[in-house]
């Protein structure tokens, strides 16, 4: 004879689960006899991290019941369970590895189609009449859009959920690339451009949130690191497609309509885009998300979805029949969501986003939402303000070193000679040709940086995001101060590779303390809002090095080096999320 139920148990119980629940108080064959007394030692296990970790800083109280040794959900045969455990009992395989896979080509297609510019800049600039100042705004473009679009579709995807968000992002993103390709002039290659970045804005934000809420704590560091890889994967393909495309002169033209082989490349970049939409019909809604809307029973759902798949074992025999959620999450219980179920859906999205974002700018969540935006516009400044123009300027390297036989020259010897007397003075005819080399040496800048991602899998939920951050803002920083010293294209090189290593670390520490740091019901958006200051950071770099390249050189790389730096050692005043639960 099993033991009785305790009032406490009975009212976390569903009518549809009762049976369950009550099965153990009839005599059965497979009964196991009594069952033995619990060693219960209850225990508060959120104060071990003490009074900086994030569940204190969030005004979250745990609960008791959840925290105690002899919990139900903590025993193998448990019927009831919170996320965390929900998620464990899973399992790891098949379904996460597809689940990466998926997503890191969302992540990977997302940087493609933001770096493909600087490789298509030098070579656009006669057919587009493009200056210094209109390649900045060129490069500017796409983050204005992003920027309005991170919030917009942010907002969204914490109010209707991440998967459809994603399907439709990826879409509008396919479509606006392909039609930017057919553009004949540089006003019309503005305005669709402007629209590939609104899409690609709610694309970081949505899909490290989707991904991280499948992830369980003791994984999610290496996982979210492992994705942030896909970046360098995005990288690498822009520039071996770049070297492989721009160069061979394909295409034609008919009548005064071109279309050359920089314009077929940008059609190829559209080409993941339409995959991922594709490929997310495979997968569910984020669990978390459901959990945090009060759908229970979908959320169970997909727990078991993904236990069948891992596991090989029928959704049967998947052991959580409940899933238990803190008061303080701000769910909302499914009797609820029926009383609102007359209002329109439009009206209840709009109602949900106006909150949302009202919630991310009150305590305790306005010093989360105020340093994350600080730390991205810094960090932005220079991850973007200086990749972007990495290759323009290994092709004033090149052209330096070919007119003058490799002579040594520092970047502004070499920009002042190329815009007073080389292919960008007011007298030169337009060159729309580029040498080989400036793909080679675009493609080791973005190969550098494969093997501080494996140290960052490796070492993310050991040494911590902070470390990582701190370390990689730092070295950037020098990196950048040093690009002043260099002498000669071989030295412009190294320097690029090593920041491009050490800031592509930095990227995967802050995509995952970041994505970490605000809770579920608020963590899209949260994202977006950060994304958004992320994007204000590229805009104005990229703004600010087209205005000072050519009229005082050295500024940029200084402004860089110090905005990196201290911008990094804000991550400090965050709470510590390494190995913690998502809240």
């Amino acid at each position: 004879m099993g033991r009785p139920i305790r009032e406490e148990q009975k009212r976390h119980i569903r009518p549809s689960n009762v049976s369950s629940a009550v099965g153990s108080e009839l005599p059965a064959k497979t009964d196991p006899g009594p069952k033995k007394p619990h060693n219960c030692d209850v225990k508060d296990e959120h104060q071990i991290n003490g009074p900086g970790s994030k569940t204190v800083d969030l005004g979250v109280v745990p609960s008791l019941k959840t925290s105690a040794k002899c919990d139900p959900e903590k025993a193998p045969n448990s019927e009831k369970a919170d996320f965390e455990r929900a998620i464990e009992l899973t399992g790891y395989g098949r379904f996460h590895y597809l689940l990466l896979a998926v997503c890191g080509l969302v992540s990977t297609s997302e940087e493609m189609d933001v770096i493909s510019m600087s490789f298509i800049l030098p070579s656009a600039q006669c057919d587009l009449n493009l200056t210094t100042h209109t390649k900045g705004w060129l490069n500017s473009i796409i983050f204005i859009g992003m920027m309005v679009g991170a919030y917009a579709w942010g907002s969204v995807a914490d109010s209707l959920g991440r998967k459809r968000v994603l399907i439709a992002i990826s879409v509008v993103n396919g479509v606006a690339i392909v039609a930017s390709s057919f553009s004949q002039n540089y006003e019309l290659f503005m305005l669709f451009r402007f629209i590939n970045g609104a899409a690609l804005g709610g694309s970081g934000p949505v899909i490290w949130s989707y991904f991280a809420e499948f992830q369980p704590k003791k994984k999610r560091g290496a996982m979210l690191s492992f994705m942030a890889a896909f970046w360098t994967l995005g990288n690498l393909f822009v520039a071996g497609l770049a070297w492989v495309i721009i160069p061979s002169e394909i295409g034609g033209t008919t009548g005064g309509f071109v279309y050359n082989s920089w314009r077929i490349f940008l059609l190829v970049m559209s080409l993941p885009s339409f995959l991922v939409a594709a490929l997310l019909f495979l997968l569910p809604e984020s669990p978390k998300f459901l959990i945090s809307s009060g759908r229970h029973e979908a959320a169970l759902e997909v727990f078991r979805g993904i236990y069948l798949m891992n596991t090989g074992r029928s959704k049967e025999q998947y052991p959580v029949k409940q899933i238990l959620v803190d008061e303080p999450m701000h769910s909302k219980p499914e009797k609820q969501l029926e009383e609102k179920e007359p209002r329109s859906k439009m009206r209840r999205m709009l109602s949900d986003i106006v909150e949302h974002s009202k919630q991310l700018f009150v305590p305790p969540i306005l010093k989360f939402t105020t340093i994350s935006i600080t730390i991205n516009f810094t960090f932005h400044i220079g991850y973007y303000g200086l990749m972007m123009w990495f290759p323009e300027m290994f092709n004033r390297f090149d052209e330096w070193s070919r007119a003058n036989d490799n002579a040594p020259a520092d970047i502004c010897m070499v920009t002042s000679y190329v815009t007073q007397r080389g292919t960008h003075s007011a007298d030169a005819l337009c060159d729309p040709h580029i040498h080989s080399d400036v793909f080679m040496e675009s493609l080791i800048t973005v190969a550098a940086a494969i093997p501080s991602n494996i140290f960052a899998v490796l070492g993310m939920d050991r040494l911590g995001r902070k470390f990582f951050l701190v370390f990689a803002t730092f070295s950037a920083g020098l990196c950048s101060a040093a690009m002043y010293f260099v002498y000669n294209k071989t030295n412009n090189l190294i320097v690029s590779a090593i920041f491009s290593s050490v800031i592509s670390c930095g990227n995967a520490s802050l995509d995952c303390l970041i994505t970490e740091v605000f809770p579920t019901n608020l963590r899209a958006t949260g994202v977006a809002v950060s994304m958004v200051a992320a994007r204000l950071g590229g805009i104005i770099g990229n703004v600010v090095i087209a205005a000072l390249l050519d009229t005082y050189c050295p500024a940029p790389t200084f402004i860089v080096a110090v905005l990196l730096a201290s911008g990094g050692l804000m991550c400090l005043f965050l709470p510590n999320t390494t190995r913690q639960a998502l809240q």
